[in-house]
C-alpha cells in the first residue's frame, strides 16, 4: 500500500534542511519504499500566501498523510502581527491540536564524534541517550482562560495550566512502554510540591506503574531535573513531563550533545501517525546561507520510517550513514571543530546520501 508523506519545508532555514531530507526519502522510494511525497505551505509561508499560518487545505492534506514532515516556523519579520492567532508558530500549535499529536519523542543523543562539542567534559555526557516523552496538546499552553485583561486599572496576563486524568494517563502509557523498550528505568518530571495540576500527574503515573512491573518509576522536581541534566545526565533514560516543562527540558537536554542541529522529534496521536521535526528552530540569520545542518531533519526522517511506517532497516541505514559522515570527519558550522571538515547544508546531503547508497 502507497503511504502519503507530506512535507511542510515552513520558514527559514526549513526549506534547505527540509530539501536534504526530501533526497533521503527518494533514495527510500529507490530501494522500494512505496510512498507518495507532496509538500504544502505552513507558518509565516502560509501566512504570506493565504493570511493564515495553518490553510485549511494543508491541514486537510495533513489529515489524509500516513506521517508529516516539518522544516521549522518562524521568523522576525512575522514578530509584529497584532492578532497572535495568525503568527507561525499557531500553524504549529494548530498542526498538533488537530491531528491529536499528544506524544512528543525526543531523543538527546550523544554521537561519539561529537563529544568535543558538548558543553560539558566528555566523561559527564559521554554515551549519553535519553529519551524525554513529552506531553504535546494540553497544559499551560494550551488551557483556558486566557488573555491579557484590564484590572484595578493595570493590565494583567493570566493562562491555565490544567490536565485532565485521561490525558496524564494517555502519555503515561507511552512513556512506559517507551522504557520497556530501552533501559527500563522512567522518571516523571512534575512539581508536585506546589502545583496542584502536577499532584494529579504523579498521582496518575503511580497508578499506573504497577502495570509495567519492570519499569523503575521515579520523580523529581522540574527545577532539580533542570540540575541534573547537566551535574549526572546519564542518570536518565525516559524522562516523561508535560508540555511546559518538556518544552524547556528537551532543548536543555540537546544542548547536552553538543547542538540542537543533530536532534530529531517525533509526534505522535493514538493511530500512530507522526509528524516529524527537527528540534531546532528556522535560524532565520542563517536561512538561504546554505550553512543550516540538515542532519536532524534526516534523523527525522528515520524517526518517521520507524515509528509511523514500520520500516527499521531503512531507520538504521540512514543512521548508520550519518554516523559515516561524522566517522570521515564532515561538518556544519554549528558543529565544526579542529581538523574537521567545514560544509554546507547541500554538500552534508550528497554525504549523507553516498554514505546511503
Amino acid at each position: 500500500m502507497t503511504r502519503k508523506i507530506l512535507v511542510l519545508p515552513g520558514d527559514g532555514i526549513g526549506p534547505e534542511i527540509t530539501a536534504q531530507a526530501s533526497r533521503v526519502l527518494a533514495a527510500c522510494q529507490a530501494r522500494g519504499l512505496d510512498i507518495e511525497v507532496e509538500e504544502a505551505l505552513v507558518g509565516g509561508a502560509a501566512y504570506d500566501a493565504f493570511g493564515e499560518p495553518l490553510p485549511a487545505a494543508t491541514l486537510d492534506k495533513a489529515r489524509g498523510a500516513d506521517a508529516i514532515l516539518l522544516g521549522a516556523v518562524g521568523g522576525p519579520q512575522w514578530d509584529t502581527i497584532e492578532d497572535l492567532a495568525k503568527r507561525p508558530e499557531k500553524g504549529l500549535l494548530g498542526l498538533r491540536k488537530n491531528l491529536g499529536l499528544f506524544a512528543n519523542l525526543r531523543p538527546a543523543i550523544l554521537y561519539p564524534q561529537l563529544a568535543e562539542a558538548s558543553s560539558l567534559k566528555p566523561e559527564i555526557v559521554s554515551g549519553l541517550d535519553i529519551m524525554i516523552v513529552r506531553e504535546l496538546t494540553g497544559g499551560i499552553y494550551f488551557g483556558q482562560p486566557r488573555g491579557i485583561e484590564e484590572r484595578e486599572g493595570e493590565r494583567v496576563g493570566f493562562n491555565t495550566y490544567v490536565y485532565s486524568e485521561s490525558e496524564i494517563e494517555r502519555i503515561g502509557r507511552v512513556a512506559f512502554e517507551m522504557a520497556q523498550k530501552r533501559g527500563k528505568k522512567l522518571c516523571s518530571v512534575d512539581k508536585a510540591n506546589v502545583l496542584e495540576v502536577t499532584i494529579l500527574w504523579r498521582e496518575v503515573m503511580e497508578r499506573l506503574a504497577p502495570e509495567y512491573p519492570d519499569v523503575e518509576l521515579s520523580h523529581m522536581y522540574v527545577d532539580n531535573a533542570a540540575m541534573q541534566l547537566v551535574r549526572a545526565p546519564k542518570q536518565f533514560d525516559v524522562v516523561v513531563t508535560g508540555n511546559m516543562f518538556g518544552d524547556i527540558l528537551s532543548d536543555a537536554a540537546a544542548m547536552l550533545t553538543g547542538s540542537i542541529g543533530m536532534l530529531p522529534s517525533a509526534s505522535l496521536n493514538e493511530s500512530g501517525q507522526g509528524m516529524y521535526e527537527p528540534c531546532h528552530g528556522s535560524a532565520p540569520d542563517i536561512a538561504g546561507q546554505n550553512l543550516a545542518n540538515p542532519l536532524a531533519t534526516i534523523l527525522s526522517v528515520a524517526m518517521m520510517l520507524r515509528y509511523s511506517l514500520g520500516e527499521a532497516a531503512l531507520a538504521g541505514r540512514i543512521e548508520a550513514a550519518v554516523g559515516k559522515v561524522l566517522d570521515d570527519g564532515l561538518r556544519t558550522a554549528d558543529i565544526a571543530s579542529a581538523g574537521k571538515k567545514m560544509v554546507s547544508t547541500s554538500e552534508m546531503g550528497d554525504a549523507v546520501l553516498t554514505a546511503f547508497e
